[in-house]
């Protein structure tokens, strides 16, 4: 599948969905899958972990982390899913998660719960004016 279509395959949809029905959310009832593509195609699936003292992970960062533990740091793809059909975008903290290894092509990509394609928005989009690395003096 090319990185720059509005399709999503069917392996996204089933490992979206799939990430998705194990979420731990007892507290929400709000179960949210993320897969990060890096740019030679890899995939990393994650998926929203609440604890009882309200501090969770979100499932975009949990596939953020799966990227970073298997030696990746770019994405070209992010898709989120969440429960329904409405629009389940990152959140602010993961909006700058991603941010932080995006690039301007990356395409962050929001499917309803059934795996419709809803909206794909870009980096700038999603974050305008964001902070990030290279906004740091060097070290």
């Amino acid at each position: 599948m090319s990185q720059q279509t509005d399709e999503v395959s069917a392996e996204i949809v089933e490992t979206l969905l799939s990430a998705r029905a194990n979420a731990y959310v007892p507290y929400s009832a709000h179960p949210v899958a993320s897969v990060m593509v890096s740019p030679d195609g890899q995939q990393f699936a994650g998926t929203n972990v609440e604890v009882a003292h309200y501090k969770g992970l979100c499932a975009e960062a949990s596939a953020i982390s799966a990227m970073i533990t298997a030696g990746q740091r770019q994405l070209a793809t992010v898709y989120v899913m969440g429960p329904g059909d409405h629009l389940c975008t990152p959140c602010g903290d993961c909006r700058q998660r991603i941010r932080e290894f995006a690039t301007p092509e990356t395409q962050i990509k929001v499917l309803s719960g059934s795996g419709e394609l809803l909206k794909t928005y870009t980096m700038e989009a999603l974050l305008p004016d964001a902070f990030g690395p290279e906004q740091l003096p060097p070290r």
